[in-house]
């Protein structure tokens, strides 16, 4: 057999799995059309209907890495199932998401990551105007950044938290890259534009190549994009989909200090989340000011075996130099271990809030 003949009957293969493959995702779609008909019908009467289940999507990602036997790697096929699930979902309900803008930002990319692009994306000034989005029904959840592995916590999304109702539904890692670019290469670079958080993830190198240039922190690395696409002379930390948006060209990739860099986003609802069986949970306290009060808020997870992921200290709205303490822990609320820490932490906390118990990030 000649090669010629034996690429043609592999492509002949490919056709016919390509075929069965759109069948199949034809059958899924019909059935998520019938789910939501279901719910639909039984539904009671001026009851909200509630199609998008967090912790049902995470259940199926994990098995879709579980059952995955290659070539592609675990994380591939899951991204697959991500946005055949993103296109089903929007057969059933369209879903609204506010998130960080302006368009290009990495909480752009981080919403994408975990809705899938069948989403609508509406972009947004501040993280106050995601949560407002969210608690006045025009968004159905809202993405924003709380800490990146190089330079910590984002204090605006933990600060959101006192006066808002809204629960945390689910989570968002993302890889952070960052790529110097500019309207043309061979130009001097007189000032850089990023982000504040940005600019310090990149500090190092920046004080290696460009230790006399100015820097210049903006809102947001996709509106320093903007400027560098306006302005001769100018250059913007960014990521790849700025670069491709407001058409620079990336003068030096991958930039960023650490080649770990993380940011880690948070999906914000109005609907609590039910156990996915690999789950954290959120929850702000304040202690009272008095010797040991910190050691009576941290004892009870000693004392249960529970393995605190986060814990963040912010000042109280109440009291001059009282604090609040936000802390994050392995487990569902609903879990009976985890219910008693509760009930032992709101005895002794001087505030106690509930933030939400969410799937921990699949991907």
């Amino acid at each position: 057999m000649s090669e010629a003949q034996e690429l043609e009957q592999l492509r002949q293969s490919i056709d016919s799995i390509d075929r069965q493959i759109q069948e199949l995702i034809n059958q899924r779609a019909r059935c998520a059309q019938q789910v939501a008909e279901v719910k639909e019908k039984y539904a009671a009467p001026g009851e909200s209907v509630i199609f998008y289940r967090p912790e049902r999507e995470a259940q199926v990602l994990r098995n879709v890495m579980v059952r995955n036997t290659g070539p592609l790697p675990d994380e591939n096929m899951a991204r697959l199932f991500r946005e055949i699930m993103s296109q089903c979902l929007a057969l059933e309900e369209p879903l609204n998401v506010a998130f960080l803008g302006p368009e290009g930002t990495f909480t752009q990319q981080a919403a994408v990551k975990h809705f899938g692009h069948a989403v609508c994306c509406h972009s947004q000034v501040s993280i106050g105007d995601v949560f407002r989005e969210v608690e006045s029904g025009a968004a159905n959840f809202g993405v924003v950044p709380v800490e990146n592995s190089t330079e910590g916590v984002v204090t605006h999304t933990l600060d959101s938290f006192f006066d808002s109702n809204l629960q945390i539904c689910g989570e968002v890692s993302l890889r952070i890259h960052h790529h110097l670019m500019s309207q043309a290469p061979a130009q001097p670079i007189e000032r850089i534009y990023s982000h504040a958080q940005s600019l310090g993830q990149c500090r190092r190198w920046l004080d290696q190549h460009y230790p006399d240039v100015e820097r210049i922190a903006l809102s947001s690395n996709a509106e320093a994009a903007r400027r560098a696409s306006l302005e001769p002379g100018s250059a913007a930390i960014a990521g790849e989909v700025a670069a491709d948006l407001y058409q620079l060209v990336v003068c030096s990739a991958n930039i960023e200090d650490r080649p770990d860099n993380t940011t880690r986003f948070l999906i914000v609802g109005r609907q609590a989340t039910l156990s996915s069986g690999e789950d954290k949970t959120s929850i702000m306290v304040s202690s009272r000011n008095q010797p040991g009060a910190l050691y009576q808020v941290l004892e009870p997870f000693h004392q249960a075996g529970i393995s605190l992921t986060r814990i963040e200290t912010r000042p109280a709205r109440t009291g001059t130099w009282n604090y609040a303490f936000f802390i994050d822990f392995e487990g569902h609320s609903d879990d009976a271990v985890i219910s008693t820490v509760l009930e032992q932490l709101q005895q002794v906390a001087a505030d106690y809030k509930w933030l939400g118990s969410y799937p921990k990030a699949v991907l």
